[in-house]
């Protein structure tokens, strides 16, 4: 497995964050949706990681910086023939690696507090975030869980 900064330049990862807006579309009304595509991951303040094994996509991760010390974590995704196998931790370890040395201090994440999300929540929680207020941008939003982890 190989996890690297990505251009999302190439047809593949056009395709896999398609399906990942297909999912977000699925389950969370049109208000409580805040999965971004394709342009709005290409801003300068957005950093794309994606993963791959045998040049397949298996899985991908975002930054967006939120002011000089807070980061956002984007459109985390592992393909369902990776998931249990740890490649979630490994793409959030790079992140976290990378919001450090950037000299971010506090990660928050948004995600649905449906039950599809369910494994999501989790396994933030296992790494180390707990649930916080909204943040940033945010309102307050049956449809969401807010987290945030201190890097420090």
């Amino acid at each position: 497995m190989h996890i690297k900064l990505d251009d999302l330049c190439t047809e593949d990862i056009a395709d896999f964050l398609q399906a990942h807006l297909a999912d977000m579309r699925a389950t969370s009304p049109p208000e409580s949706k805040h999965a971004l595509d394709l342009d709005a991951l290409r801003q300068p303040d957005i950093k794309f990681w994606s993963a791959r094994s045998e040049n397949q996509i298996a899985g991908c991760i975002a930054l967006k910086r939120l002011g000089h010390s807070d980061g956002e974590i984007k459109s985390m995704r592992v393909a369902p023939q990776w998931r249990g196998m740890g490649l979630s931790a490994s793409l959030l370890a790079v992140l976290e690696q990378h919001a450090r040395d950037a000299g971010i201090r506090a990660l928050w994440l948004e995600t649905g507090s449906m039950a599809f999300f369910a494994p999501a929540r989790r396994f933030y929680l296992r790494m180390g975030f707990s649930e916080c207020a909204p943040f940033a941008q945010y309102k307050p939003d049956p449809n969401s869980v807010f987290m945030s982890k201190l890097l420090i």
